[in-house]
């Protein structure tokens, strides 16, 4: 009777061992999920702006889903600014609602990720389009100018009038950089093209965006690149009000822009720039979460790391094949792309 006793203790010992245990862990579980939380910060665009800021919310949003969290706080969120004076509002609310990852969409958040890092040390920061440093920041920069360097082949082989346009959005080092590509690359076709360019000045304003877009077409432009996130909406509308008296074309940019250019069962997009904002998102959300943050360093996406790209779209085959022979010489470093726009011969 005592060894069936002593037997019988045993064997309540380790089921409750085994209970302790499972507890444990799913302590341990709920615990980790709190700490892998994070959250992102517009720009002056929202999270459906089809552009820049919908790119990064969609790929923390893939993130979120595929760890099973949910949307809010100990999960993955966004905060939307309206304008560049809620950039450091923003981030301190998220950072008292203790989201362990804070990411800043845009190279206007600079400043504001910068000042918030550095009295944050414990908390991962990342800066998206810019660099800032800190060790527990990770920038992420994009070689605009190879993506656009396409954009400008694809306008030059498809312009009748030879006349293209470009729009940008506010006047930076990033918009410098999409301007110089996409008029080396329109350079690289034909010399003889003229480059009508032209800045909202901001990345939320589509009638802005659309006015501009319309002079062009008045003046006989039939190509245009828009780089200016929801501003380009605008171009979008333009070129829809034209497109029955007038062939026109609008070249997308950050994401596969041709259901914007839908009018009738057919795209007035020619192709877009693709630009990886959603993957890098994603990646560094990915890293934090497994203790593999980048704090520090700077990671640079083009063509050759599939960060930039430029889509078939409506490309003709013969304009298909001399803008993949443009990208492989771009890969292989056999021809190098400007940086800005001061720097094209």
């Amino acid at each position: 009777m005592k060894i069936r006793q002593k037997i019988g203790a045993v064997i309540s010992l380790m089921v409750l061992g085994i209970s302790l245990v499972g507890c444990g862990s799913k302590t341990g579980n709920h615990s980790k999920k709190v700490n892998i939380s994070a959250a992102l910060v517009t720009d002056g665009g929202g999270v459906d702006d089809r552009s820049f800021n919908q790119n990064g919310w969609e790929g923390l949003e893939d993130w979120g889903q595929k760890n099973h969290l949910k949307k809010g706080i100990g999960g993955y969120n966004y905060a939307q600014s309206n304008s560049d004076a809620d950039f450091t509002s923003n981030i301190n609310k998220l950072i008292q609602a203790k989201y362990q990852t804070i990411i800043g969409i845009g190279y206007k958040l600079q400043t504001a990720i910068t000042n918030a890092a550095k009295n944050n040390p414990n908390t991962n920061f990342v800066l998206i389009d810019a660099v800032a440093p800190g060790k527990n920041v990770a920038s992420v920069t994009f070689r605009d100018n190879e993506g656009a360097f396409l954009a400008g082949v694809a306008a030059a082989k498809t312009t009748k009038t030879k006349r293209v346009g470009f729009i940008g959005g506010i006047r930076s080092e990033v918009m410098d950089r999409v301007e110089a590509g996409y008029r080396q690359g329109v350079a690289a076709i034909d010399k003889s093209i003229q480059v009508d360019v032209k800045y909202a000045e901001s990345f939320s304003k589509p009638d802005v965006g659309q006015a501009l877009a319309q002079a062009m077409f008045n003046n006989q432009v039939d190509v245009i690149f828009q780089g200016s996130g929801g501003t380009g909406n605008g171009v979008f509308s333009a070129a829809k009000n034209v497109i029955k008296h007038q062939k026109v074309w609008v070249i997308g940019s950050d994401r596969d822009q041709t259901a914007e250019g839908k009018y009738g069962n057919k795209s007035l997009t020619l192709t877009s720039c693709t630009k990886g904002v959603k993957k890098s998102v994603y990646n560094l959300a990915t890293a934090a979460q497994k203790n593999k943050f980048p704090g520090g360093k700077i990671t640079s996406y083009g063509l050759k790391e599939g960060g930039m790209d430029l889509i078939h779209g409506n490309l003709d085959e013969t304009t298909w094949k001399v803008v993949q022979d443009y990208r492989n010489k771009i890969i292989t470093g056999d021809l190098k792309v400007a940086q800005k726009v001061s720097q094209i011969k």
